[in-house]
Protein backbone atom coordinates (compact mmCIF):
# COMPACT_ATOMS: atom_id res chain seq x y z
CA UNK A 1 0.00 0.00 0.00
CA UNK A 2 1.29 3.65 -0.96
CA UNK A 3 0.27 6.07 1.65
CA UNK A 4 0.16 9.81 0.11
CA UNK A 5 0.70 12.38 2.92
CA UNK A 6 -0.33 16.00 3.59
CA UNK A 7 1.61 18.22 6.25
CA UNK A 8 0.18 21.32 6.91
CA UNK A 9 0.27 22.46 10.66
CA UNK A 10 1.75 25.39 10.81
CA UNK A 11 3.63 27.11 8.40
CA UNK A 12 5.63 24.09 5.93
CA UNK A 13 3.88 22.34 3.00
CA UNK A 14 4.61 19.35 2.76
CA UNK A 15 3.17 16.19 1.07
CA UNK A 16 5.11 12.69 0.59
CA UNK A 17 4.35 8.99 -0.68
CA UNK A 18 5.83 6.05 1.50
CA UNK A 19 5.53 2.46 0.51
CA UNK A 20 4.27 1.16 3.59
CA UNK A 21 5.63 -2.53 3.18
CA UNK A 22 8.96 -1.56 2.93
CA UNK A 23 8.59 1.97 4.88
CA UNK A 24 10.38 3.19 2.26
CA UNK A 25 10.11 6.64 1.17
CA UNK A 26 9.41 7.34 -2.04
CA UNK A 27 8.40 10.93 -2.74
CA UNK A 28 8.68 14.12 -0.70
CA UNK A 29 8.71 17.43 -1.43
CA UNK A 30 8.00 20.48 0.77
CA UNK A 31 7.70 24.67 0.70
CA UNK A 32 8.55 26.14 3.42
CA UNK A 33 6.97 29.73 4.24
CA UNK A 34 9.94 30.54 7.14
CA UNK A 35 10.75 34.07 4.10
CA UNK A 36 7.01 35.05 4.27
CA UNK A 37 6.96 35.12 7.92
CA UNK A 38 10.47 36.14 8.98
CA UNK A 39 9.65 40.08 9.34
CA UNK A 40 6.84 39.65 11.13
CA UNK A 41 9.21 37.32 13.79
CA UNK A 42 6.69 34.38 13.74
CA UNK A 43 3.93 32.71 12.12
CA UNK A 44 0.87 34.82 11.35
CA UNK A 45 -2.06 32.66 11.15
CA UNK A 46 -4.24 34.37 8.16
CA UNK A 47 -0.58 34.86 5.66
CA UNK A 48 0.07 31.06 6.46
CA UNK A 49 -3.20 29.88 5.24
CA UNK A 50 -3.41 31.82 2.05
CA UNK A 51 0.18 30.21 1.09
CA UNK A 52 -0.92 26.40 1.79
CA UNK A 53 -3.86 26.98 -0.44
CA UNK A 54 -1.60 27.56 -3.03
CA UNK A 55 1.78 25.92 -2.32
CA UNK A 56 -0.35 22.62 -1.36
CA UNK A 57 -1.46 22.67 -5.07
CA UNK A 58 1.80 23.13 -6.24
CA UNK A 59 3.22 20.40 -4.68
CA UNK A 60 -0.11 17.94 -5.51
CA UNK A 61 0.17 18.89 -8.83
CA UNK A 62 4.02 18.03 -8.86
CA UNK A 63 3.33 14.71 -7.31
CA UNK A 64 0.89 13.99 -10.31
CA UNK A 65 3.39 15.00 -13.06
CA UNK A 66 6.47 13.54 -11.62
CA UNK A 67 4.35 10.21 -9.67
CA UNK A 68 1.18 10.15 -10.81
CA UNK A 69 -2.06 9.29 -8.55
CA UNK A 70 -2.60 5.89 -9.79
CA UNK A 71 0.25 4.74 -7.20
CA UNK A 72 -1.66 6.04 -4.62
CA UNK A 73 -3.96 3.49 -2.06
CA UNK A 74 -4.66 5.78 0.89
CA UNK A 75 -4.17 9.42 1.90
CA UNK A 76 -3.06 10.74 5.44
CA UNK A 77 -2.50 14.27 6.49
CA UNK A 78 -2.42 16.09 9.93
CA UNK A 79 -5.35 16.83 11.56
CA UNK A 80 -3.81 17.92 15.30
CA UNK A 81 -2.88 19.70 16.71
CA UNK A 82 -1.84 22.90 15.19
CA UNK A 83 -2.88 26.21 13.43
CA UNK A 84 -6.44 25.78 12.67
CA UNK A 85 -7.19 27.61 9.44
CA UNK A 86 -3.46 25.82 8.77
CA UNK A 87 -5.10 22.48 9.33
CA UNK A 88 -7.64 23.26 7.69
CA UNK A 89 -6.37 24.20 4.21
CA UNK A 90 -4.42 20.27 4.67
CA UNK A 91 -7.61 18.78 5.55
CA UNK A 92 -9.98 20.43 2.58
CA UNK A 93 -6.98 18.94 0.05
CA UNK A 94 -6.64 15.74 1.56
CA UNK A 95 -10.66 15.14 1.34
CA UNK A 96 -10.59 16.49 -2.00
CA UNK A 97 -7.88 13.80 -2.81
CA UNK A 98 -9.76 10.94 -1.09
CA UNK A 99 -12.94 11.18 -2.90
CA UNK A 100 -11.73 12.07 -6.83
CA UNK A 101 -9.60 8.50 -5.93
CA UNK A 102 -11.86 6.70 -3.63
CA UNK A 103 -9.05 5.85 -1.53
CA UNK A 104 -9.52 5.63 2.51
CA UNK A 105 -8.09 8.89 4.35
CA UNK A 106 -7.03 8.25 7.74
CA UNK A 107 -6.39 11.12 10.03
CA UNK A 108 -2.59 11.33 11.93
CA UNK A 109 -1.83 13.37 15.08
CA UNK A 110 0.83 15.48 14.19
CA UNK A 111 3.20 14.89 17.80
CA UNK A 112 2.89 11.14 16.91
CA UNK A 113 4.25 12.20 13.57
CA UNK A 114 7.23 13.69 15.16
CA UNK A 115 7.70 10.31 16.74
CA UNK A 116 7.64 8.45 13.85
CA UNK A 117 10.08 10.77 12.34
CA UNK A 118 12.60 8.65 13.99
CA UNK A 119 11.63 5.67 11.81
CA UNK A 120 11.62 7.34 8.05
CA UNK A 121 12.57 4.51 5.93
CA UNK A 122 12.84 2.11 9.01
CA UNK A 123 10.16 -1.17 8.55
CA UNK A 124 10.28 -1.46 12.41
CA UNK A 125 9.76 0.99 15.06
CA UNK A 126 11.37 0.45 18.47
CA UNK A 127 8.77 0.74 20.94
CA UNK A 128 8.76 1.17 24.32
CA UNK A 129 10.73 4.84 23.64
CA UNK A 130 10.86 7.41 26.24
CA UNK A 131 11.02 10.66 24.49
CA UNK A 132 11.59 14.72 24.52
CA UNK A 133 9.74 16.56 22.57
CA UNK A 134 10.67 19.86 21.81
CA UNK A 135 8.89 22.05 19.83
CA UNK A 136 7.91 25.53 19.00
CA UNK A 137 4.69 24.92 20.47
CA UNK A 138 5.23 22.04 22.94
CA UNK A 139 7.75 20.44 25.52
CA UNK A 140 6.69 17.43 27.15
CA UNK A 141 8.46 13.82 28.29
CA UNK A 142 6.54 10.95 26.47
CA UNK A 143 6.71 7.55 26.85
CA UNK A 144 5.56 5.60 23.61
CA UNK A 145 4.81 1.82 23.67
CA UNK A 146 2.75 1.76 20.42
CA UNK A 147 1.10 4.86 17.81
CA UNK A 148 -2.19 4.32 19.90
CA UNK A 149 -0.01 4.38 23.46
CA UNK A 150 1.20 7.38 24.26
CA UNK A 151 1.44 8.89 27.41
CA UNK A 152 2.20 12.20 28.87
CA UNK A 153 4.65 11.89 31.77
CA UNK A 154 5.28 16.03 31.74
CA UNK A 155 4.48 19.36 30.09
CA UNK A 156 5.40 22.82 30.13
CA UNK A 157 4.04 25.19 32.17
CA UNK A 158 3.74 27.93 29.82
CA UNK A 159 6.30 28.57 27.01
CA UNK A 160 7.80 25.88 25.06
CA UNK A 161 11.97 25.14 24.33
CA UNK A 162 11.68 26.34 20.83
CA UNK A 163 9.41 29.20 21.60
CA UNK A 164 11.65 30.36 23.63
CA UNK A 165 14.17 30.82 21.06
CA UNK A 166 11.95 32.50 18.39
CA UNK A 167 10.76 34.89 20.72
CA UNK A 168 14.85 35.65 22.01
CA UNK A 169 15.31 35.90 18.33
CA UNK A 170 12.57 38.62 17.69
CA UNK A 171 13.62 40.47 21.27
CA UNK A 172 17.20 41.19 18.86
CA UNK A 173 15.21 42.14 15.86
CA UNK A 174 16.97 38.96 14.40
CA UNK A 175 13.64 37.46 12.63
CA UNK A 176 11.99 33.90 12.50
CA UNK A 177 12.57 31.04 12.92
CA UNK A 178 14.69 31.65 16.21
CA UNK A 179 15.99 27.90 17.34
CA UNK A 180 18.90 27.96 14.65
CA UNK A 181 19.58 32.00 14.64
CA UNK A 182 20.12 32.07 18.33
CA UNK A 183 22.43 28.42 18.20
CA UNK A 184 24.33 29.66 15.41
CA UNK A 185 25.21 33.20 17.08
CA UNK A 186 25.58 31.02 20.85
CA UNK A 187 27.91 28.58 19.02
CA UNK A 188 30.13 31.42 17.53
CA UNK A 189 30.21 32.80 20.90
CA UNK A 190 32.17 29.59 22.11
CA UNK A 191 34.32 29.40 19.42
CA UNK A 192 35.40 32.92 19.92
CA UNK A 193 35.65 32.49 23.93
CA UNK A 194 32.90 34.46 24.60
CA UNK A 195 31.95 33.81 27.95
CA UNK A 196 28.00 33.68 28.35
CA UNK A 197 25.94 36.07 30.39
CA UNK A 198 24.21 34.05 32.85
CA UNK A 199 20.68 33.77 32.94
CA UNK A 200 17.75 31.77 35.77
CA UNK A 201 17.50 28.31 35.30
CA UNK A 202 14.16 27.49 35.35
CA UNK A 203 12.54 25.75 38.39
CA UNK A 204 15.82 24.79 39.44
CA UNK A 205 14.78 23.92 43.04
CA UNK A 206 11.35 22.10 42.01
CA UNK A 207 10.82 18.98 42.35
CA UNK A 208 8.93 18.09 39.74
CA UNK A 209 9.45 16.72 36.14
CA UNK A 210 7.75 19.90 34.53
CA UNK A 211 8.98 22.43 32.14
CA UNK A 212 8.98 26.60 32.35
CA UNK A 213 10.70 29.10 29.56
CA UNK A 214 8.11 32.13 30.27
CA UNK A 215 10.77 33.31 33.46
CA UNK A 216 14.21 32.59 31.33
CA UNK A 217 12.50 34.30 28.49
CA UNK A 218 11.82 37.35 30.39
CA UNK A 219 14.94 37.37 32.01
CA UNK A 220 16.72 37.55 28.50
CA UNK A 221 13.92 40.76 27.52
CA UNK A 222 15.30 42.64 31.05
CA UNK A 223 19.17 41.95 29.54
CA UNK A 224 18.37 43.21 26.23
CA UNK A 225 16.92 46.26 27.48
CA UNK A 226 19.53 47.10 29.70
CA UNK A 227 21.64 47.74 27.26
CA UNK A 228 21.40 50.99 25.56
CA UNK A 229 24.55 50.62 23.00
CA UNK A 230 22.50 47.54 21.42
CA UNK A 231 19.59 48.91 21.31
CA UNK A 232 20.74 51.20 19.10
CA UNK A 233 21.90 49.06 17.05
CA UNK A 234 18.65 47.23 16.69
CA UNK A 235 16.75 50.35 15.84
CA UNK A 236 19.42 50.86 12.49
CA UNK A 237 17.87 47.01 11.37
CA UNK A 238 21.22 45.87 10.56
CA UNK A 239 20.48 41.99 11.39
CA UNK A 240 24.67 41.29 10.02
CA UNK A 241 25.79 44.19 13.45
CA UNK A 242 23.46 42.82 15.55
CA UNK A 243 24.54 38.83 15.00
CA UNK A 244 28.57 40.00 15.00
CA UNK A 245 27.77 42.25 18.55
CA UNK A 246 29.98 40.64 21.79
CA UNK A 247 27.14 41.37 23.70
CA UNK A 248 24.83 39.24 21.56
CA UNK A 249 27.09 36.65 21.20
CA UNK A 250 27.14 36.05 25.17
CA UNK A 251 23.28 36.44 25.41
CA UNK A 252 22.87 33.75 23.43
CA UNK A 253 25.36 31.39 24.63
CA UNK A 254 23.71 32.09 28.13
CA UNK A 255 20.68 31.86 26.91
CA UNK A 256 21.39 28.16 25.03
CA UNK A 257 22.71 27.30 27.98
CA UNK A 258 20.38 28.10 30.55
CA UNK A 259 17.27 26.22 28.47
CA UNK A 260 19.20 23.43 27.52
CA UNK A 261 20.47 22.89 31.45
CA UNK A 262 16.66 23.04 32.33
CA UNK A 263 15.63 20.44 30.19
CA UNK A 264 18.69 18.31 30.84
CA UNK A 265 18.11 18.07 34.47
CA UNK A 266 14.33 17.86 34.79
CA UNK A 267 15.02 15.16 31.82
CA UNK A 268 17.45 13.31 34.33
CA UNK A 269 14.83 13.44 37.05
CA UNK A 270 13.00 11.13 34.81
CA UNK A 271 15.60 9.01 34.44
CA UNK A 272 16.37 7.97 37.25
CA UNK A 273 13.01 6.07 37.63
CA UNK A 274 12.73 5.06 33.90
CA UNK A 275 13.14 1.47 33.13
CA UNK A 276 12.95 2.47 29.15
CA UNK A 277 16.47 2.00 27.68
CA UNK A 278 15.55 3.42 24.08
CA UNK A 279 15.71 7.57 24.62
CA UNK A 280 14.47 9.84 21.73
CA UNK A 281 15.13 13.77 20.74
CA UNK A 282 12.23 14.94 17.96
CA UNK A 283 10.08 17.92 16.92
CA UNK A 284 11.56 21.12 15.33
CA UNK A 285 13.88 22.13 18.39
CA UNK A 286 15.46 18.54 18.44
CA UNK A 287 17.89 20.32 15.97
CA UNK A 288 19.64 22.25 18.63
CA UNK A 289 23.14 21.10 18.81
CA UNK A 290 24.10 21.94 22.37
CA UNK A 291 20.86 19.96 23.24
CA UNK A 292 21.71 16.88 21.11
CA UNK A 293 25.48 16.60 22.79
CA UNK A 294 24.00 17.07 26.25
CA UNK A 295 21.62 14.43 25.60
CA UNK A 296 24.04 11.82 24.65
CA UNK A 297 26.23 12.94 27.58
CA UNK A 298 23.08 11.81 30.12
CA UNK A 299 22.25 8.70 28.18
CA UNK A 300 25.54 7.39 28.39
CA UNK A 301 25.34 8.18 31.91
CA UNK A 302 22.42 6.25 32.98
CA UNK A 303 23.31 3.68 30.38
CA UNK A 304 20.60 4.27 28.05
CA UNK A 305 20.59 4.50 23.92
CA UNK A 306 19.96 7.94 21.81
CA UNK A 307 17.75 7.97 18.89
CA UNK A 308 17.53 11.22 16.78
CA UNK A 309 16.21 11.85 13.37
CA UNK A 310 17.98 12.86 10.69
CA UNK A 311 17.99 16.95 10.79
CA UNK A 312 16.20 16.92 7.37
CA UNK A 313 13.17 15.35 9.34
CA UNK A 314 13.47 17.42 12.60
CA UNK A 315 11.38 20.39 11.18
CA UNK A 316 7.33 19.38 10.09
CA UNK A 317 7.45 17.47 7.19
CA UNK A 318 5.35 14.81 5.18
CA UNK A 319 7.31 11.57 5.58
CA UNK A 320 6.55 11.39 9.24
CA UNK A 321 3.19 11.29 8.42
CA UNK A 322 3.12 9.01 6.36
CA UNK A 323 5.16 6.56 8.21
CA UNK A 324 3.13 7.15 11.86
CA UNK A 325 -0.08 6.71 9.42
CA UNK A 326 2.09 3.41 8.93
CA UNK A 327 1.88 2.21 12.69
CA UNK A 328 -2.02 3.77 12.54
CA UNK A 329 -3.18 1.43 10.14
CA UNK A 330 -1.40 -1.68 11.34
CA UNK A 331 -2.87 -1.37 14.65
CA UNK A 332 -6.04 -0.39 13.61
CA UNK A 333 -6.57 2.36 15.70
CA UNK A 334 -7.63 4.19 12.11
CA UNK A 335 -11.20 4.63 10.80
CA UNK A 336 -11.02 3.65 6.62
CA UNK A 337 -14.75 4.03 6.45
CA UNK A 338 -15.74 6.88 4.18
CA UNK A 339 -17.48 8.37 7.65
CA UNK A 340 -14.06 9.75 7.98
CA UNK A 341 -14.40 12.56 5.52
CA UNK A 342 -16.52 14.03 8.52
CA UNK A 343 -13.67 14.05 11.07
CA UNK A 344 -13.69 16.98 13.03
CA UNK A 345 -10.39 18.98 13.12
CA UNK A 346 -10.80 21.04 15.93
CA UNK A 347 -7.23 21.63 18.11
CA UNK A 348 -7.55 19.75 21.51
CA UNK A 349 -5.54 20.25 24.78
CA UNK A 350 -3.81 16.72 24.56
CA UNK A 351 -3.04 14.34 22.05
CA UNK A 352 -2.33 10.80 23.26
CA UNK A 353 -6.29 9.97 23.95
CA UNK A 354 -7.29 10.52 20.15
Amino acid sequence: MNILSIESSCDDSAVSLTDSLSAKLLWDRKISQEAHHHIHGGVVPEIASRLFAKDLVSLVQSFSDEVGFERVDCISFTNEPGLSTSLLEGMMAAKALSISLDVPLVPINHLKGHVYSLFINQREAIMPLSVLLVSGGHSMILECFSYHDMRVVSSTLDDSFGECYDKASKMLSLGYPGGMIIDSIAKDAESEGIDSIELPIPLLHDSSMNFSFSGLKNAFRLKVKDNKELLSLMESGCREDIKSHKYVKALCRGLQRSAVKHVILKYKKYLESSQIKHVAIVGGASANSLLRAQMQNLCDRFNKTLILSDLAYCSDNAAMIGRACMAAVSENCAMLESSMLDIDISPRSSFYNT
